[in-house]
């Protein structure tokens, strides 16, 4: 302040699990009861006349009003700093904050900072970081002011602009009355403990005059699911885009599900482009103007004429390929406005395998045409593989046939579930620069589908979401389609559920059967869920490896099996998985003497149940009238 550091206060709760690995790089600070003196770098103190600063935990003391800060991890811990500062009177915290965006997310981080405020009074300003980190995460900003329990300034959760400023006129007498008000407030406070502080001898608040109204709160907004999925993901490659100084996307549109996500989702991001530009955003305008490469004077006005310039997509068929996927693949692009080819590469599979057969003397056939299952992977395989090589190709020479400088980033389009069942070739089209998708369950992407036909207008993408997933790599009969759900052998749904299990409630195989065998009572018997589990951990155990080399991809989902920061199990598993199977059968036979698993009256019972290793325990809240006691 006024060129004058007043204090450093280090971080005291490091984020250390998922995305996070703060202490891989940092000590967090533990000492609550005193504050240092720091001796400043000499450059430091130079330029600003000061050689020590106050170092450690504490607050401000201004003439009229004291502040605080707390750093990221610290607002969702269990003993906030904010609770011994309440009780020492400060009223304005301060909150610098890395978080980063994820489904259904939001209303976490609002609740806590509500929540703050609600139960301590106080101001609570929220800022935090927005674009991409140079890595898998899109920091989603929204900014925010909370005043007692009521959030009175929201900032856009998803934005185009570097920066974003949001003010209020807060109350301070307000918080006052506000803590005042709570018995239980004044007594804590009477009995707290001293936190030092630093005084600062300068006034912040203004005295009360006529037309000063403090700011009103405001109602919280919230993105659906589909709309995060079109909005996070768009601005994450606008960002990407932009620093990578690359001149566009490349994408193997398949016509399927997934790959016109990611379509979508890019022509999403030509829109938001567009709609700054014309709300008279500089910056964005700039960028636009570089990265399409526009001749002085132009300015990009319309989002299918900016995707022409920025976005190539390749529709690769086989003889395996349909009419169906392929006309959806070009309708869907004129929709977009990208730049479609259509490339055929029987041709290019055709060579491979007449390499084969001269090397070994054996060509291999599809497995509905008599072959092995061998061989039916080797040629489903090919096909997918030659897909990446060409598509890596022509996202490096299709700039030099339009005359364009730069390069194109390869877009890729496997989901979450794909990811963790591993129902995707090791290098073919999953593999790519970067995926807008990875971390988005099949659901979800349906669900993203269905919204993003009428809202983003691209009308085609309700008939591709109403069509059974296939992968198209074998032949069609009239008595054989392939289809994704019947090659897995499980369901996308399962795999949603699965996936959840394993990650987020930390299941192995015997204790995920344990939850699923109460989830499922009723419509399942525990042999059929011990049945499933053993398949999914299985395949799961099969081609966990390909998760090595995954496609770097943005961050969305909680149970994501993705293993260079977030999901950091081993690559190499034993497949038969002996100890927990076997666990699993004697389950099995000591849940069928007991017939409680066939008696609708307990299904209730056990859907409020939930297992965890070997224990179960049944918790249960209500409310009842004072004078009878329990």
């Amino acid at each position: 302040m006024n060129r004058k550091i007043i204090m450093i206060r280090p971080k005291m709760s490091l984020a250390n699990d998922g995305n996070y690995r703060e202490f891989r790089w940092f000590s967090a600070w533990t000492f609550k009861d005193e504050i240092v003196e720091f001796q400043l770098p000499i450059e430091v103190s130079e330029a600003i006349s000061q050689d020590t600063v106050p170092f450690g935990y504490g607050y401000m003391q201004f003439l009229d009003v004291s502040l605080a800060a707390e750093t990221c991890e610290e607002l969702f811990t269990a003993n906030a700093p904010r609770i011994d500062l309440a009780l020492n009177g400060v009223e304005v915290f301060m909150n610098a904050s890395g978080s980063h965006h994820q489904l259904r997310k939001l209303n976490l981080r609002i609740d806590s900072i509500r929540n703050a405020t609600q139960t301590c009074g106080g101001v609570y300003m929220y800022a935090n970081q927005q674009g991409c980190d140079g890595g898998r995460l899109y920091y989603d900003g929204c900014c925010c002011i909370a005043v007692n329990g009521d959030l009175v300034a929201q900032g856009s959760q998803f934005s185009l602009k570097d920066v974003e400023v949001m003010d209020a006129l807060v109350d301070l007498d307000a918080v006052s009355s506000y803590r005042a008000s709570v018995s239980s407030f004044r007594e804590q406070a009477s009995h707290r403990t001293n936190v030092p502080f630093v005084k600062v001898p300068y006034k912040l608040c203004q005295s009360f005059r006529n037309g000063m109204v403090p700011t009103s709160p405001v109602q919280v907004m919230y993105h659906c699911p589909e709309e995060e999925i079109a909005f996070g993901p768009s601005c994450w490659l606008w960002d990407y885009l932009r620093r990578s100084q690359a001149a566009g996307f490349l994408l193997p549109l398949s016509g399927g599900a997934d790959s016109s996500s990611v379509a979508a989702i890019v022509g999403c991001m030509c829109q938001l482009v567009i709609k700054d530009i014309e709300k008279g955003d500089e910056q964005v305008k700039a960028d636009a103007l570089r990265i399409g490469q526009y001749k002085d004077g132009e300015i990009p006005t319309d989002s299918r004429e900016l995707a022409k310039r920025l976005f190539y997509t390749v529709y690769m068929g086989t003889e395996n390929s349909s009419e169906d996927t392929r006309s959806r693949a070009k309708r869907l692009a004129e929709e977009i406005g990208s730049f479609h080819l259509n490339v055929p590469i029987d041709s290019v599979v055709s060579v491979f395998l007449s390499l084969f057969e001269t090397l070994t003397g054996k060509r291999p056939r599809y497995k509905v045409d008599g072959g092995s299952n061998a061989e039916n992977l080797g040629l489903q395989n090919i096909q997918a593989r030659i897909r990446m090589v060409l598509a890596f190709m022509m996202a490096s020479l299709m700039p030099w046939v339009h005359n364009k400088s730069g390069f194109y980033l390869v877009l890729g389009s496997s989901n979450v579930d794909e990811g963790l069942r591993g129902y995707l070739t090791k290098y073919d089209c999953s593999s790519a620069d970067i995926n807008p998708i990875g971390s988005v369950s099949k659901q979800d992407l349906r669900a993203f589908l269905r919204w993003a036909a009428i809202h983003l207008k691209y009308s085609s993408l309700a008939e591709v979401e109403s069509a059974p997933p296939t992968a198209e790599l074998e032949p069609i009969r009239a008595n054989y389609n392939q289809l994704d759900e019947v090659d897995m052998g499980m369901t996308y749904e399962e795999l949603s559920v699965y996936g959840r299990l394993r990650k987020i409630f930390r299941c192995g195989p015997v204790s995920m059967f344990q939850n699923l065998c109460h989830s499922w009572c009723g419509r399942l018997s525990p042999s059929e869920v011990a049945d499933k589990v053993k398949h999914f951990f299985k395949y799961y155990a099969i081609n966990r490896h390909k998760m090595t080399v995954l496609t770097p991809s943005y961050h969305a989902e909680s149970y994501s099996p993705e293993d260079n920061r977030f999901d950091l199990r081993q690559f190499l598993y034993n497949t038969r998985w002996p100890y927990q199977f076997r666990k699993i059968n004697e389950l099995v036979q000591e849940m069928g003497k007991d017939s409680k698993w066939d008696t609708p009256a307990e299904e209730q019972l056990a859907a409020q149940t939930s297992a965890q290793g070997s224990g179960m325990g049944v918790v249960a809240a209500g409310s009842a009238n004072p004078s009878a006691g329990f």
